[in-house]
């Protein structure tokens, strides 16, 4: 019992910056992306990408203008499906990931991209190390979640229940909503329905 408290306040403390620093990490990125032209290419992603990322950009191209290119990658695997919870997660929310399989982020779709939109932090550092330009138009999906957060990671819920699932993809589609905002704000387009 004690030995579950005491990992439970660890865990409480480590993202307590996280909590603490929610809203000026919200009110910096917003600020940072509203300085930038509307995207007419958004790359979105997460580890895998067969559960976050691609939901995501799935929420983006119903959001985003017209003619606005949205793609998604991960850092592992090719070809790979999106695992059956997500997919029934996804349906549920009107997404259908039947058909995704996993692409590797490339260069290409680096130097293509004018906006890349990360995970968590150690994604971000990576993709920032490797292409140091790209600082600027890379931003954390989780600091735009317009609700107090307990983490500012988007949970990965790979090998994990539909329960999970659901939970992480309320909290993607909400920061997706958040972001496409930022641009429809300013006149930006009409979304694509």
């Amino acid at each position: 019992m004690a030995s579950q408290r005491l990992r439970s306040v660890a865990r409480y403390a480590r993202y307590l910056p996280d909590r603490v620093l929610h809203a000026l990490r919200r009110r910096s990125a917003a600020r940072r992306l509203t300085r930038l032209p509307p995207p007419k290419v958004v790359l979105f992603i997460c580890h895998g990408n067969i559960c976050r990322s691609p939901y995501a950009a799935a929420w983006a191209r119903r959001l985003l203008p017209a003619g606005t290119r949205v793609e998604s990658a991960g850092f592992i695997g090719q070809n790979y499906p999106s695992p059956v919870e997500a997919v029934a997660a996804a349906g549920e929310r009107g997404i259908d990931l039947t058909a995704h399989r996993s692409q590797r982020v490339t260069p290409e779709l680096l130097e293509a991209a004018e906006l890349v939109v990360v995970m968590d932090r150690g994604q971000r550092d990576r993709i920032v190390s490797a292409r140091p330009q790209l600082a600027s138009r890379t931003v954390l999906l989780g600091d735009l979640d317009p609700e107090p957060i307990a983490r500012r990671a988007i949970h990965d819920p790979v090998f994990q229940t539909v329960e999970v699932f659901r939970s992480t993809y309320a909290r993607v589609e909400r920061c997706t909503r958040a972001l496409c905002g930022l641009w429809e704000e300013r006149g930006a387009g009409q979304p694509q329905g």
